[in-house]
C-alpha cells in the first residue's frame, strides 16, 4: 500500500508552491506525482494543423517529488503525516498520525 495514491487531495510542504493544494492526477515509478495546478511550467508548442493544435506558450504541470507532499486532512484542513494500521479483519489501511483517523475506507 502506498502513502499517496491517485485522487488524493494533497498540500505542498516545500518549494515554490508551498501551501498550495491539489489533487493527484498520476504517479510515476520514480516516486514523483503529477498534481493538478502544482509545479506549472511554460512550454512553447509548435502549431500542428493535422491535430488541430494552435502554437504558443502553454502552462503544463510537471511532476513533483512525493516527499514534498502531505495528505490533506479534511477535518483540520491541513496537510498531515500518514501511517498504516491493520484492522481487526486483517485489512491494511492508511491513517492520520495526529488523530488516528482512518483515510478512505
Amino acid at each position: 500500500m502506498e502513502r499517496l495514491i491517485k485522487g488524493d487531495q494533497v498540500v505542498v510542504t516545500t518549494g515554490k508552491d508551498r501551501g498550495k493544494q491539489g489533487e493527484i492526477l498520476n504517479r510515476g515509478n520514480d516516486g514523483k506525482f503529477l498534481v493538478q495546478g502544482i509545479n506549472l511550467v511554460k512550454k512553447h508548442t509548435k502549431p500542428n494543423p493535422a491535430m488541430g493544435t494552435v502554437g504558443g506558450i502553454v502552462d503544463k504541470e510537471m511532476p513533483i517529488q512525493g516527499s514534498n507532499l502531505a495528505l490533506l486532512n479534511p477535518a483540520t484542513g491541513k496537510g498531515e503525516k500518514t501511517g498504516f494500521k491493520i484492522l481487526d479483519d486483517g485489512r491494511k489501511v492508511r491513517m492520520f498520525k495526529s488523530n488516528g483517523e482512518v483515510v478512505g475506507v
